[in-house]
């Protein structure tokens, strides 16, 4: 298996990052058609971080940009498994690569708040799905599937794993504040094969 696709989409995307700065409307345009071409072909993300789990869905990183403008991660889910509804804090593209996934938006509205449901959309394979503040953060995603594994890519504007966000509960809209981390202790060396 080569890394050359995941390798030539962290290069473009750091080229991206270089010319945007901070402007989250271009990097969710123009970093969804990268994302596009990347999970257009699966035939790119190595074993170790497409392994699924019969405990929780796997977020595995497979690059975080030295100044953590961006971040790149494999999402694992098993049959059936499903996300507490949460929010990202920062900008996101969600793309499906294998089978497919349920979302779920919700927001927030009034003091205390009280959490309202939204649309919920079906992503097949190639589709892509945006998260930001700007254009809606809270979302629930599931496993389209109950008999078989389904992995998504997803690109944030920072280092997902290290932010702190917060999971919401559904009955009272209370939140509860987390880290989410990541399942694997190494990131694949991209730079390394040329194959």
């Amino acid at each position: 298996m080569s890394t050359t696709r995941l390798r030539n989409f962290v290069a473009d995307f750091t080229r991206l990052a270089n010319e945007l700065e901070d402007s989250e409307e271009k990097y969710l345009e123009v970093g969804k058609a990268l994302l596009a071409d990347l999970i257009r072909i699966d035939d790119w993300l190595p074993e170790a971080f497409a392994q699924e789990s019969p405990l929780h869905y796997q977020q595995y990183l497979l690059h975080c940009d030295p100044l953590e403008r961006f971040s790149v991660v494999s999402f694992v889910w098993d049959k059936g498994q499903e996300t507490p509804i949460h929010n990202h804090t920062v900008w996101g593209l969600i793309g499906v690569l294998r089978g497919a996934e349920i979302a779920t938006r919700y927001s927030t509205h009034g003091i205390p708040a009280v959490l309202q449901e939204g649309n919920t959309q079906r992503l097949e394979a190639g589709e892509i799905d945006t998260v930001s503040p700007t254009v809606g953060d809270i979302h629930r995603v599931a496993n389209a599937y109950g008999d078989r594994v389904s992995i998504s890519i997803h690109v944030y504007g920072a280092d997902i794993g290290a932010i702190r966000r917060a999971t919401f509960n559904r009955l009272d809209g209370r939140t509860r504040e987390f880290t989410s981390g990541y399942a694997n202790d190494v990131v694949p060396n991209v730079w390394g094969q040329r194959t």
